[in-house]
């Protein structure tokens, strides 16, 4: 029904089903692919290995060595990311994806946001020392006490990993850094967004589409092209649906000393999956950017079943989760139906796949947590799991401790609920900006969730991993518009390809010889970010180690 428009979706299609030519002196795909694949497993052994300082070149911090404020300014790690750049696909497409996929309309959205949020509203709140930001690093995902201090959260959960309240009341409350607390806030507008945004721009073709479907009238080429394929019953996926609903919840019902979570948690975790998944499959297919359900998932079950961070990390993982794969398995039909694969085909291998997928998976993460000692440990090893950590620190915010005492009445955070109302008001102004003014047609590319939610990957994102995503996003784009446009339509998806497999290969291919043998490099070219000043608070009296005290 709806795919990532212009310069992806004629670069997939062309990508599929052009024939391989070439002009004189001219690359085929294929060898255009080899070539991008072995520069990009060449290179990757110096950000992965030899030189990885070349993932955040944060250049202001080595012309002010010792300056908090130049290094919180400059640190594309720890800090605001002015200037820092990442010449490392790694750090280009580790989060938002490939910036190739994404149409240029959706690279500036994604651009406009991550600048107000990062450039205007964290310096304000931060320098007006709002929620006592400045005791605090400007950009970090730990959990602190009102004195800057790390929070010991082992010291409030009793023997039932439960909040032990009187400890919780005895240490105080807890608090987050200027970044995250706005992340939240970012994350409850974008959610709103979402489902405003839809039902104005895409309101009326939902509607017409559904009815279509049901009436089996849209008939496009490529869905008649696939009539002469049996179809995939619509009972299949009933039965698994069905069968994975009661196996999760015989789960929680059986082991609920463990997980915590009721059987009525998994159905509301359900439902809520599946309402969002249209408006958001919507957003992901006009702009290639996913808004997730994370925050929205943890705050309720936060209110409902407060004090149990498992039962929380449970609802989050079937409501996020269960939408964000319901949007990639529909992205692969969409993808099979444009190379006339056989549904039942399609159906089939998605099946096996994530069986497959799932077993190697656990025998995966089974396999590291019995043989990587301090398994991320920032300080002592490299697998750091920064997505992890942030995904520990949820589960004690919105599990442990409960909205209630962070963002509701009991809560500090609690103002910044009101960002759920300015997410469902900015898309109404743009719809009201379109329809006054309807030629121009730049006003109807403002795509508020996108915008709003820009930042929602960070933390464990940080600065130079947008940065460098927007560069790249940018220069795709005006190589696009600029030269050679019909050429880079055909070559944008295998560029992309050949970019993410050199990787990956060579990451392995690093680890399996010297990550194993603990063989490591120590020099300055090592040093990831060059920027020890920039996680130091800047309010009178705070002492941190290593860090200078304001009087």
């Amino acid at each position: 029904m709806w795919w990532p428009a212009n310069l992806v979706q004629v670069s997939l299609f062309r990508a599929l089903h052009e024939k391989e030519e070439r002009s004189k002196g001219g690359l085929t795909r294929i060898q255009f692919f080899l070539i991008a694949f072995v520069c990009s497993f060449a290179y990757y052994v110096f950000p992965g290995y030899l030189f990885p300082m070349v993932t955040s070149l944060s250049w202001i911090c080595w012309i002010f060595p010792n300056s908090v404020l130049a290094q919180q300014l400059g640190s594309g790690l720890y800090g605001l990311g002015i200037g820092a750049i990442g010449i490392d696909w790694a750090t280009i497409s580790s989060y938002l994806g490939s910036p190739l996929a994404s149409p240029w309309f959706a690279t500036a959205n994604v651009a406009v946001g991550f600048v107000v949020v990062m450039y205007v509203l964290t310096p304000i709140t931060y320098w007006l020392n709002v929620y006592k930001a400045k005791t605090f690093p400007i950009f970090s995902d730990e959990l602190f006490t009102s004195t800057g201090q790390i929070y010991n959260i082992t010291s409030i959960i009793d023997s039932n990993f439960h909040l032990d309240l009187e400890a919780y009341e005895k240490n105080g409350p807890l608090y987050l850094s200027t970044f995250f607390a706005m992340t939240y806030g970012v994350g409850f507008a974008a959610l709103t967004a979402t489902v405003s945004h839809v039902a104005l721009f895409h309101g009326r073709e939902v509607w017409e589409q559904s009815k279509s479907a049901f009436q089996e009238k849209t008939m496009d080429i490529h869905t008649r092209l696939m009539t002469r394929y049996k179809q995939v019953p619509e009972l299949w996926f009933v039965i698994i649906l069905i069968a994975n609903i009661a196996v999760t919840i015989f789960a929680c019902e059986y082991y609920n000393d463990q997980l915590q979570l009721p059987w009525w948690g998994v159905l509301l975790a359900c439902g809520l999956a599946f309402f969002f998944t249209l408006p958001i499959g919507i957003i992901t297919a006009t702009t290639n950017q996913t808004p997730g359900l994370n925050i929205i998932t943890e705050y309720i079950i936060g209110y409902m079943y407060p004090g149990r961070p498992v039962a929380n990390i449970c609802f989050k993982v079937y409501g996020y989760i269960s939408m964000t794969q319901a949007v990639t398995f529909l992205q692969d039909f969409k993808l099979g139906h444009y190379m006339k694969i056989p549904p039942r085909t399609m159906f089939m291998a998605q099946v096996v796949g994530t069986l497959i997928a799932g077993l190697v998976y656990l025998g995966t993460a089974w396999w590291l947590m019995e043989t990587i000692t301090d398994l991320c440990d920032t300080s002592s090893t490299i697998w750091t799991c920064p997505a992890d950590r942030v995904f520990y620190d949820a589960s004690v915010i919105w599990g442990l401790i409960g909205p209630l005492r962070i963002f509701g009445a009991l809560g500090t955070y609690e103002a910044i609920n009101w960002f759920f109302l300015a997410g469902a008001i900015l898309p109404v102004l743009v719809w009201l900006a379109h329809k006054a003014f309807p030629k121009q047609e730049w006003i109807r590319l403002i795509n508020m969730p996108v915008l709003i939610g820009a930042t929602g990957m960070m933390p464990p994102a940080t600065a130079v991993n947008y940065s460098s995503w927007i560069i790249v996003g940018f220069l795709s784009g005006f190589v696009a518009y600029r030269y050679r446009r019909d050429w880079w339509q055909r070559h944008n998806y295998v560029l992309s390809g050949a970019l993410d497999a050199g990787l990956a290969f060579m990451g392995v291919l690093l680890y399996l010889c010297l990550g194993l043998e603990d063989i490591s490099l120590s020099w300055w070219g090592t040093n990831l970010d060059g920027c020890p000043l920039a996680t130091c608070p800047t309010a009178k009296g705070v002492m941190v180690e290593g860090c200078p005290v304001y009087s």
